[in-house]
């Protein structure tokens, strides 16, 4: 099976259709959480998502546009765009948000879901090795993967020295999966914030036992007009083009 894994979408409609187009051809899609917030096609995003077989699970600013989450836990520019995206949510589409479960299992048990980690699958940000080691060590799992940083990333668990290391993503050639305890991040499709505008997902083959970082340009243009004519925050449209 091959799978487009993705993660952060925003309401970046623009980078979601981009992605799907670079990704195909794909059985199904992984969805690591945040498919709203910020961004400024909510609705759209969920609907395109639901045209397709996917696994799908919540991130913080889903559970924020449903009212899970305070809002005083998002920043300003954050708590803003998700009030808007409060008052235009479709029912079905709350409702489905509602319905997300904040982690999953797919397969044999051997692959985890999770938005942050697998230790906090909603808000911890995994930036660092020593937070990748504790989720290593907490839970039983082959391979993770996890979004909410918006930064592509591995962590790979080294069994004989009871240590994580980070690996940055690599373009070019797809990694092996066989034999390896991974966590990996996607990075982010509609708010990339590595300095790389371009919209990040992955590919994972289970077949081949293969994951591939990729990146696809998209038109940032379109999506910064749709926010500016929904008065969304100056800071949230700027920072598309630079990627941070």
């Amino acid at each position: 099976m091959r799978y487009a894994v993705v993660s952060d979408i925003h309401g970046n409609l623009p980078a979601f259709q981009t992605v799907l187009a670079d990704a195909r051809p794909f059985d199904a899609i992984w969805c690591l959480g945040d498919l709203v917030g910020y961004g400024p096609n909510p609705n759209e995003c969920i609907e395109l998502l639901l045209d397709y077989p996917h696994l799908c699970i919540a991130g913080n600013h889903d559970w924020g546009a449903i009212g899970r989450s305070e809002m005083m836990v998002f920043n300003q520019e954050a708590r803003q765009a998700l009030v808007w995206t409060q008052g235009i949510l479709h029912p079905e589409n709350r409702q489905f948000l509602t319905e997300l479960p904040s982690t999953y299992r797919p397969q044999n048990g051997d692959f985890l879901l999770a938005h942050g980690s697998p230790r906090e699958p909603i808000w911890e940000y995994l930036l660092d090795v020593d937070r990748a080691k504790a989720s290593f060590l907490a839970y039983k799992f082959q391979i993770a993967f996890v979004g909410h940083t918006h930064l592509p990333f591995t962590y790979e668990w080294l069994e004989k020295s009871q240590e994580a290391r980070l690996l940055l993503p690599n373009l070019d050639e797809p990694i092996n999966l066989e034999g390896r305890r991974l966590i990996l991040n996607p990075g982010s499709v509609g708010q990339p914030r590595d300095g790389d505008p371009r919209a990040s997902y992955g590919i994972l083959d289970t077949e081949a036992q293969t994951w591939q970082a990729r990146r696809v340009p998209y038109p940032v243009e379109i999506t910064q007009e749709r926010m500016r004519v929904r008065q969304l925050p100056e800071r949230l449209i700027s920072r598309l083009e630079v990627g941070r």
